[in-house]
């Protein structure tokens, strides 16, 4: 884009561009450190600044690549070709800022080594072409977002006057753009000089229709002026604007990206209860300042709470609202949280976010998965639950039971009466006690110990384990609770407590090797205990069985007749990426057909509804998870949904029960049918 040779004859050119630049960046600059830098500030401390390699290949791939934005781009909703199209629009803009603001005309050695006249003519025409593409994809999202109106679009968030600003202001650039160029191309014509800039296709179109109109050489040198100024105007006036708006994000979001978590998406961090001031977050400085840092980088776009089971079955919970409302907040309390003086109306409870939300988050995962701006919603949530917890001593009724029964107990079924070791009558199996020196421990669990029906996963993998051959032994009595549920539901007291317990009976018998039958005992042994010095190699069972099947220790060979649609585990799935490996396992079963419950299935799988501590928390409102999950099975026509949680089996076996299914399907556990397949 063409710079005129002065500002109207009056002032040089590089004068009024750094005058220009000097005020608006000391603005912006004021107004970024007092509205979002010193309040990220505020926030507790957390590393996020290991593994700098790492970071920055995401980086890499998050930002520059739009990995995040693509990943769900379809015929159906190809919004993230929409928000690419602006992307590189933006970055070949601000090349050409460097190049034809600060290179031609004021620079013009400088301009010279960049681009020849060929380069140019070259730039400004795909320039042209850029521009009338991001006015078609603003012009685009206009219609989709106030006409069409998709579900995660339908959130006042998302359409409030904001947008509207932002896609005028874009639009404006875009026009002015070839307004430049055309008052440019007529200048050349007129005064019958040469300019490679006056080449852009779309800017010397309009610019022969100037001149066929009667534009004289005055008034094109005046519309030229006019437009190249004003467009710049609009930029520095734009930088102002952004820390106001959703737009935020365009600067906060690649500092999110780079800062991200590098863990398991399923591993929480420890409060150190020695030290902490406060447990849990219900004020701004007691977040850390990744979490403040979210609601900056957050798009508005919806895609979380779209995502979100709870809110999809009529839930208070929307994860797009949480860490908006908590941006909201620090801005609006920002003196008295500076000040440290107590604030107004409480963040929890009567204020913007409430008690209900919180408990209906199922921690699945999904908001995470979905965020394209790699906003960490279910840490959030459950800072907030451990403030009401353990600050405030507030937990649903089912949930302090639960709780209840892990201290007292040191399991959360308050109400068996089975022993850890009651599911194994007449199957001789070892305890660590007995055989110290077992190749495997066969971490059991709560609920395949303790539940009746789950008590089924076990035996069957003791069938499996013996035909393999391996070497397995348990803990029996010793085995407690890994604490999952007490942590999830923010007793974070309790669930170290627990921990510190299985740890030290674990590193007594020195253990190498754990093979889990609950998804939520791998991802927390796994990812967390190593938190507390419990690291060793923990593995799923479909991924031990997986194993076995390759390696040839395990051989299936009798037929099960059986269509399974097979249900993806959160916290096998989402929270630890573990999809192929039982598919695998389901493969290899002789009569096994394996369907999908597609598009919600693998990385995009829909929770059970048992998640988060809601095995022992009752649903609020709406329709139960667990009975919307069984409809995603039903329509499959399978016979059988497989699953590999015991969680999950509960869930799925009551929703074909609701839905008067039992007759004709049924639920069942990957290990149960492995277990038919190898006797």
């Amino acid at each position: 884009m063409v710079p005129p040779e002065d500002i109207f004859g009056a002032i040089d050119l590089r004068i009024g561009v750094f005058l220009a630049l000097a005020a608006s960046l000391a603005l912006s600059g004021y107004v970024f450190h007092r509205r979002v830098v010193s309040l990220v500030l505020l926030g507790r401390s957390e590393n996020r600044f290991d593994q700098p390699l790492r970071r920055l290949a995401g980086f890499a791939t998050i930002v520059l690549g739009q990995r995040k934005v693509l990943q769900r781009v379809s015929l159906k909703d190809p919004a993230g070709l929409g928000h690419l199209f602006i992307f590189v629009g933006f970055l070949s803009f601000l090349l050409s800022y460097v190049i034809f603001i600060f290179g031609d005309s004021a620079w013009r050695p400088f301009s010279e080594t960049l681009l020849t006249g060929t380069g140019v003519k070259v730039y400004a025409s795909y320039l042209d072409v850029v521009a009338l593409t991001i006015l078609a994809s603003l012009l685009w999202a206009l219609v989709r977002r106030w006409l069409v109106k998709p579900h995660r679009l339908s959130f006042d968030l998302t359409r409030g006057y904001d947008a509207v600003v932002i896609v005028c202001l874009i639009s404006s650039l875009m026009v002015l753009t070839l307004l430049t160029e055309a008052f440019h191309t007529a200048e050349v014509e007129l005064a019958a000089v040469e300019s490679p800039a006056a080449a852009a296709i779309v800017g010397r179109a309009i610019g022969e229709a100037f001149l066929n109109a009667g534009m004289g050489l005055d008034a094109a040198n005046l519309g030229h002026g006019l437009a190249w100024w004003l467009h710049l105007l609009v930029i520095l006036g734009f930088s102002v604007y952004i820390p106001f708006s959703k737009h935020m994000h365009m600067v906060a979001a690649p500092v999110n990206a780079l800062f991200r978590s590098l863990e398991p998406r399923g591993t929480l961090q420890p409060i150190d209860l020695e030290t902490a001031e406060h447990f849990g977050a219900g004020q701004p400085k007691e977040f850390t300042w990744k979490e403040l840092l979210d609601g900056y980088a957050c798009a508005v776009c919806g895609r979380c709470t779209n995502s979100c089971p709870a809110h999809l079955t009529g839930k208070t919970l929307s994860p797009m609202h949480i860490v908006e409302d908590l941006k909201e907040y620090l801005v609006e309390e920002a003196g008295n949280v500076k000040a440290g003086a107590e604030s107004g109306a409480p963040l929890i409870g009567f204020g913007r976010i409430t008690e209900e939300a919180l408990w209906d988050c199922l921690s699945c995962g999904a908001c995470m998965e979905e965020c394209p701006v790699v906003v960490e919603h279910v840490p959030t949530i459950i800072d907030m639950r451990r403030h009401l917890v353990l600050e405030q001593s507030k937990i649903p009724d089912t949930g302090m039971e639960a709780l209840l029964s892990m201290e007292q107990r040191g399991h959360p079924w308050r109400g068996t009466q089975f022993s850890r070791t009651d599911w194994a009558q007449g199957l001789e199996v070892s305890t660590l006690a007995d055989h110290p020196d077992a190749e495997v421990l066969l971490w059991v669990g709560c609920t395949p110990a303790l539940e009746q029906r789950s008590q089924a996963i076990a035996r069957s993998m003791v069938k499996v384990l013996r035909s393999a051959g391996v070497d397995f032994a348990i803990l029996g009595e010793e085995e407690r609770c890994t604490g999952d549920p007490a942590r999830r539901m923010g007793n974070e007291y309790l669930y170290q407590m627990m921990a510190q317990q299985n740890i030290e009976t674990m590193n007594g018998y020195n253990v190498r090797t754990i093979v889990t039958l609950c998804p939520h005992c791998f991802n927390t042994i796994k990812n967390e205990y190593p938190q507390f010095g419990g690291s060793y190699e923990v593995m799923h069972y479909s991924q031990f069985m997986d194993r076995l099947i390759s390696q040839g220790r395990l051989k299936p060979i009798k037929m099960v007749e059986a269509t399974v649609a097979y249900h993806d585990s959160c916290y096998l799935g989402r929270h630890n990426g573990v999809y192929e490996e039982p598919r695998r396992v389901a493969r290899a079963i002789p009569g096994v057909k394996l369907v999908e419950m597609e598009p919600h299935c693998r990385r995009q799988g829909f929770c059970c509804g048992a998640g988060g501590g809601h095995m022992w928390l009752e649903e609020s409102r709406g329709p139960r998870v667990n009975h919307v999950r069984t409809d995603h099975f039903l329509e499959t026509g399978a016979t059988t949904v497989g699953v590999s949680c015991p969680f999950c089996l509960q869930m799925m076996e009551e929703g074909v029960q609701a839905k008067g299914e039992q007759e004709n399907r049924d639920a069942k556990d990957l290990l149960e049918l492995l277990a038919e397949s190898v006797e």
